[in-house]
C-alpha cells in the first residue's frame, strides 16, 4: 500500500514537472528569438567593422555592405608592437588577477563562514561596511600611490581589483549553506589543518561559486582601464589593451572632429579615416576574448553543480 502511494506521488510529481509539446514549442521559439536578439547586434558590429567608410557614408549601416575592407583593422594594427604588448599585459593581468582574486576572496569567505571563529562578527561587519560606504577615489589613490607605492607597477593593475566585499559575502554565504559541517569535523578528526581542509575538501565542492566569482573578476580585469589611467599613465609598456584602445579612439576622434588641421597630410588622413569601422573594430577586439572565455567557465558551472560530498 505504501509502495503504491509512493509511486502515485512520484507520478503526480513528474506530471507537474513535464511541459506539453505546444508550450515547449512556444518556449523554444521564445528562447531562439532571445538568443538572436543577443547575437545579431554583435554580428552587425562585426560586419560594420569590415565595411568601407565610403559605403557607410553612402548607404548607412547594412548587413550586406557594398564594399568590404580591412582598413579599420590595418589602422589599429599599424602600431603592431605596442598593441601586442598591450594584449600581453591585459592577458597577464586578467589571468594572474583572476587567480589571485578568487583565492583571496575564497580564503576570507571561508574564514568568515566558520562559526567557531572568535572575531567572525567583527570581521563580517568590517567587510560589509565598504559595500555601503567607501573612502572615494582620493582616499584609494593616496593609499595605492603613497602607502603601497604601486604607481607605475604591474601590481597597480591587479591589487585594486582583486578583493571585493561582495565577492567575500558570496563565498561566505556559499560556504555556510553548501559545505557540510560534517566534512569539516571529520577532516579535523583525521588531523588535517585548516589550510589542508580548505584546499583538499572545500575547494573541490565549491566550483560553482569559484567559477562565478572568477567570471566576474575576469570581466572586471579585462574591461578595466581606470587603474591604468590613474597609476601607470607614465609608462606605456604597462598600458593594458582597454586603455590603449581608449587612447587610440580619442586620437581618432580628435582627427575626425578637428576642422582646423592645416597640414595637408593630416587633413587627407582625417578625410580618409575609417572612423565608424575603427570604433566597431575596437568593440570586436574587446568582446571576442570574453566571448571565448565564457564557455570555459560555463563548463565549470555545469560540472561544479554535479559535485557532491555527502551521499545517503
Amino acid at each position: 500500500m505504501r509502495k503504491k502511494k509512493k509511486q502515485d506521488w512520484e507520478t503526480g510529481e513528474n506530471r507537474f514537472m513535464q511541459v506539453s509539446k505546444p508550450v515547449n514549442m512556444v518556449l523554444s521559439i521564445f528562447f531562439i528569438i532571445l538568443a538572436l536578439c543577443c547575437f545579431v547586434p554583435f554580428l552587425f558590429v562585426v560586419i560594420i567593422s569590415f565595411t568601407d567608410q565610403t559605403s557607410i557614408f553612402k548607404n548607412g549601416y547594412q548587413f550586406f555592405p557594398e564594399k568590404c575592407t580591412l582598413d579599420a583593422y590595418i589602422t589599429l594594427f599599424e602600431n603592431g608592437a605596442s598593441l601586442i604588448n598591450a594584449i600581453f599585459i591585459s592577458v597577464l593581468v586578467t589571468v594572474a588577477g583572476t587567480m589571485m582574486g578568487v583565492l583571496l576572496n575564497a580564503l576570507m569567505g571561508y574564514v568568515l563562514s566558520r562559526k567557531n571563529f572568535a572575531l567572525r562578527k567583527a570581521y563580517t561587519m568590517l567587510v560589509f561596511i565598504p559595500m555601503l560606504f567607501n573612502g572615494g577615489l582620493t582616499a584609494s589613490y593616496l593609499v595605492n600611490t603613497q602607502l603601497l607605492n604601486l604607481r607605475n607597477s604591474i601590481w597597480a593593475l591587479i591589487l585594486p581589483v582583486a578583493v571585493n566585499s561582495f565577492y567575500i559575502i558570496v563565498f561566505r554565504t556559499f560556504f555556510t549553506s553548501t559545505v557540510p559541517e560534517e566534512l569539516i569535523e571529520s577532516a579535523k578528526m583525521d588531523g588535517a589543518s585548516q589550510l589542508r581542509i580548505f584546499f583538499k575538501v572545500v575547494i573541490p565542492i565549491s566550483l560553482p561559486a569559484m567559477a562565478t566569482i572568477g567570471l566576474f573578476l575576469s570581466f572586471a580585469y579585462w574591461n578595466d582601464w581606470q587603474n591604468a589611467l590613474l597609476y601607470v599613465v607614465g609608462d606605456q609598456k604597462l598600458w593594458p589593451l582597454q586603455y590603449m584602445l581608449m587612447r587610440i579612439e580619442k586620437d581618432i576622434m580628435f582627427l575626425a572632429d578637428n576642422p582646423y588641421l592645416s597640414d595637408m597630410t593630416m587633413a587627407a588622413m582625417r578625410q580618409n579615416l575609417p572612423e565608424d569601422g575603427i570604433r566597431m573594430a575596437l568593440v570586436v577586439i574587446t568582446v571576442t576574448p570574453i566571448a571565448l572565455i565564457y564557455p570555459f567557465f560555463q563548463k565549470y558551472f555545469i560540472s561544479g553543480l554535479t559535485v557532491g560530498a555527502v551521499k545517503g
